[in-house]
C-alpha cells in the first residue's frame, strides 16, 4: 500500500462513507480537478485491493473503508511473515526487542497480553489492538 491510499484510507476510517470529491477537498484544500482525479485512481486501487468499496446506487458514488487499521496492520505483517521469516512471527518480534525499537512499556503490554492468551483469555477487543 502506497502513502497516497493510506491517506485516503485514513480519511476514510475517519467518516462512515464519502465521495471522490469530498475526500480530495479533505485531503487536497487549495486542490482542483487533478487532485480529484488523483484521488479517484487512488480510491479504484483500494477497491481492487478490497480496502474500499464503491457503493453505485448513490450520485455521485460513494466510498466506505471495508478494512479497519487492525485488519491493515494484520495484512501487511502476514505479508512480511510470509516473504521474509518463512510464514513465522518469531524473527520479527526478536527484531523488535532486540534492537530496542519497541518500549517497555509496549513490552509490557505484549506480556500481559501473552500471559491472558496463556491462560485462556479471549484477545482484546479490537479498539485495545489499534
Amino acid at each position: 500500500m502506497t502513502d497516497a491510499e493510506l491517506t485516503v484510507l485514513e480519511a476514510l476510517w475517519e467518516r462512515p462513507r464519502a465521495t471522490v470529491r469530498e475526500l480530495a477537498e479533505a485531503l487536497y484544500p487549495d486542490g482542483g480537478a487533478s487532485q480529484t482525479a488523483t484521488v479517484q485512481k487512488l480510491c479504484e486501487r483500494l477497491e481492487a485491493k478490497r480496502c474500499v468499496a464503491r457503493d453505485k446506487r448513490e450520485r455521485p458514488a460513494t466510498y466506505r473503508a471495508t478494512i479497519d487499521r487492525a485488519a491493515l496492520i494484520g495484512r501487511h505483517l502476514r505479508g512480511v511473515a510470509d516473504r521474509l521469516c518463512a510464514g513465522s512471527f518469531t524473527p520479527l518480534l526478536t527484531h523488535l526487542v532486540e534492537s530496542g525499537e519497541i518500549s517497555d512499556a509496549d513490552l509490557q503490554r505484549l506480556r500481559e497480553r501473552v500471559a491472558n492468551l496463556d491462560e485462556g483469555g479471549a484477545p482484546p477487543p479490537r479498539e485495545e489492538r489499534e
